[in-house]
C-alpha cells in the first residue's frame, strides 16, 4: 500500500467520524433532556432552549463554513472544528447550570456547522472520481445513520449511566477524528483573493437564524397566532430580500450566485431541500407512534427503527458500486416512487398494524434516501467548476437541514391540528342522542367508567387518523422532486478532484 492511498484511506475514516460526530449529536441529547431539566432545574421551555441553541447556531454559521473553507484552507478548519466540537461537548457534559448549558452548546453547534459540508468537500478534494463515487456512499452512511441511533444511544447512556455520558461519548470520536485529520490531510496554500462580505453574511445569517426559530418554536408558541412567530417571519423575510438585493449589487457577494446559473446544481439543490422534508419527518413520526398508541417502549422503539438504518447501509454501498453504470435521473425516480408508494401504504397504519409491517415499511423507507441522496450529490458537482465545490457542499448540506426543518414542523403542526378535527368527527357519534351505540358498548352517557374509557379510545382513534393524514401530506409531498428530476441534464460522475490553485480561487 503506497503512503498516498494509506492517506487517503486515513482521510475517509476520519471524515466518516467528524460526520457522524455532528450528526448524532443532533438527536441523542433529546432523548436526555428531561433528566438534563431536572439536574439544571430547569422549567421544559427553558430546558428546550438546550436543543434549540445547537440548531440554530449550527444553522447560521454553516453558509459561513464555506467561506473559511475556501479562504483558510479544509484542513485548519476541520481540525479546528473537531478540537472545538469535542472541547464543547465534554463542557456540556460537565455543566452545572442552564446559562452554561445552553452557551456551551451554541459554541458546540458553531464548531460542528462545519464538519458534514466541508468532510464531504475534503474527500472531493483528495479522492479520484472513480474512487469518490465508491467512499461518498459511506461518507453518507454516517449522516444518515447517526440521528436514526442518536435516541437509541442516547437512550441507553442516560439510563445506564447518566445524561452526561450523552455528551462524554463524543470524546473518543473527536480525539480519532482530530488524529486523523492531522495525519492525512495535506496542507494547502490559503487564498487571499476573495474578501469577506460581512453585510451579506449578518443578513443571511439572520434570515437562516430566524426561520430556524420560528420553526423549532412555532408548535409550542400556535404558530402564527403568536407575536414572536409573526415577528419572526416578518423579520425573516425582510433580511432575505436584504440580502438578495445586496448579492445582486454587491462585487463579492457573500454567496456566489453564479453557482445557480449551473442548471444541474440548483435542481439538485431543491430536490436535496425536498428530499430532506419529506424523508427526515418520518423519523420523528414513527417513534411517537410505536410509543403512544401502541405501548412500545423509547428502546423498543429505536430496535424496530433499527431497519431503516441497516436498509440504507446497505443501499449506500450499493449505489457506490452502481452510480457510474446507472443513470443518475432514473435511480432517483426509482427512489422517489419508492418513498411515495411507502408512505402512502403508511396511511393505513392503525393501532393494531403488528411490528413487522412497521420493519418492512422502515426497510423501504432505509432504501429510498440513497437512491435519491448518493446520485444527487454526484451531479450536483459534476458540472460545477473545481473552485465552486467548497461552497456549493455547503449550500447543499444546508439544503437538506433547512428542508428537514421545514417537514418536520408541518407535519408536528398538521398532526396537533389534525387530531382535534378527527377527534371532533368521531365524537359526534357518540352524543347522549346516540343509544343504539351506548347500547353497543353497554354503557349510557355520563361520568363512569365505560363513557372515560369511550373517550379514551376516541382519542387513541384520532391521534392514529392524525398520523396517517400526516403520512398522506408527506407521499404527495414527496411527488415535487419528480418533475425537478426530470428538468436535470444527463451527466456522468464528478469530474477530477479540485487543484489546489482552484480551490483557493
Amino acid at each position: 500500500m503506497t503512503e498516498g492511498t494509506r492517506s487517503r484511506l486515513i482521510l475517509g475514516a476520519s471524515t466518516v467520524l467528524a460526520t457522524f460526530l455532528y450528526s448524532i449529536d443532533s438527536t441523542i441529547v433529546n432523548v436526555a433532556l428531561p433528566h438534563i431539566q431536572g439536574t439544571l432545574q430547569a422549567t421544559q421551555d427553558q430546558a428546550a432552549w438546550i436543543a434549540t441553541a445547537y440548531i440554530v447556531v449550527s444553522a447560521i454559521l454553516t453558509p459561513l463554513a464555506g467561506w473559511l473553507g475556501t479562504r483558510f484552507g479544509l484542513r485548519p478548519i476541520l481540525i479546528t472544528s473537531v478540537i472545538g466540537f469535542t472541547t464543547f461537548s465534554i463542557l456540556c457534559g460537565l455543566a452545572t447550570s442552564l446559562p452554561q448549558m445552553v452557551v456551551f452548546r451554541s459554541l458546540q453547534g458553531a464548531f460542528g456547522a462545519a464538519l458534514l459540508p466541508l468532510s464531504q468537500v475534503a474527500l472531493l478534494q483528495e479522492f479520484s472520481r472513480e474512487s469518490y463515487a465508491r467512499v461518498m456512499p459511506i461518507w453518507a452512511t454516517a449522516s444518515m445513520v447517526g440521528p436514526i441511533i442518536g435516541p437509541t444511544l442516547g437512550g441507553y447512556l442516560t439510563d445506564s449511566f447518566s445524561w452526561r455520558w450523552a455528551f462524554y461519548v463524543n470524546l473518543p470520536i473527536g480525539v480519532l477524528a482530530w488524529l486523523g485529520f492531522s495525519l492525512s490531510m495535506p496542507k494547502r496554500n490559503r487564498s487571499t483573493h476573495r474578501p469577506f462580505d460581512m453585510t451579506g453574511f449578518v443578513l443571511l445569517s439572520f434570515s437562516i437564524g430566524l426561520v430556524q426559530l420560528m420553526l423549532d418554536r412555532g408548535q409550542g408558541n400556535d404558530w402564527f397566532e403568536s407575536p414572536e412567530i409573526v415577528a419572526e417571519a416578518f423579520f425573516a423575510s425582510v433580511s432575505l430580500f436584504m440580502f438578495l438585493v445586496h448579492s445582486f449589487t454587491h462585487r463579492h457577494p457573500f454567496v456566489d450566485l453564479q453557482l445557480f446559473r449551473d442548471r444541474n446544481f440548483t435542481l439538485c439543490l431543491l430536490i436535496q431541500g425536498s428530499v430532506g422534508a419529506f424523508m427526515m419527518a418520518p423519523s420523528v413520526l414513527l417513534p411517537s407512534f410505536l410509543q403512544q398508541l401502541q405501548g412500545y417502549t423509547p428502546a423498543q422503539a429505536g430496535a424496530l427503527m433499527a431497519t431503516r438504518g441497516a436498509a440504507a447501509v446497505f443501499a449506500m454501498l450499493v449505489m457506490g458500486r452502481l452510480s457510474a453504470k446507472i443513470d443518475a435521473r432514473y435511480t432517483m425516480l426509482t427512489g422517489v416512487l419508492l418513498g411515495t408508494a411507502t408512505l402512502w401504504w403508511m396511511t393505513g397504519f392503525s393501532i393494531d398494524t403488528p411490528a413487522t409491517i412497521f420493519a418492512i415499511s422502515g426497510l423501504f423507507l432505509g432504501l429510498t434516501m440513497p437512491l435519491v441522496f448518493i446520485p444527487a450529490q454526484l451531479i450536483a458537482f459534476a458540472t460545477l467548476p473545481e473552485a465552486s465545490r467548497t461552497e456549493a457542499g455547503v449550500l447543499l448540506r444546508l439544503a437538506i437541514n433547512i428542508g428537514g426543518s421545514v417537514g418536520i414542523s408541518i407535519v408536528v403542526a398538521q398532526l396537533a391540528r389534525s387530531m382535534q378535527i378527527s377527534s371532533s368527527h368521531l365524537s359526534e357519534f357518540f352524543t347522549p342522542y346516540s343509544t343504539d351505540r351506548w347500547q353497543a358498548i353497554g354503557g349510557t352517557p355520563g361520568p363512569n367508567v365505560v363513557t372515560g374509557t369511550m373517550l379514551g379510545e376516541i382519542g387513541r382513534q384520532a391521534l392514529a387518523l392524525a398520523y396517517n393524514h400526516d403520512f398522506q401530506m408527506l407521499a404527495a409531498m414527496s411527488l415535487v422532486c419528480i418533475p425537478l428530476i426530470l428538468l436535470l441534464r444527463r451527466a456522468g460522475t464528478v469530474t477530477a478532484p479540485a487543484d489546489p490553485s482552484d480551490l483557493s480561487h
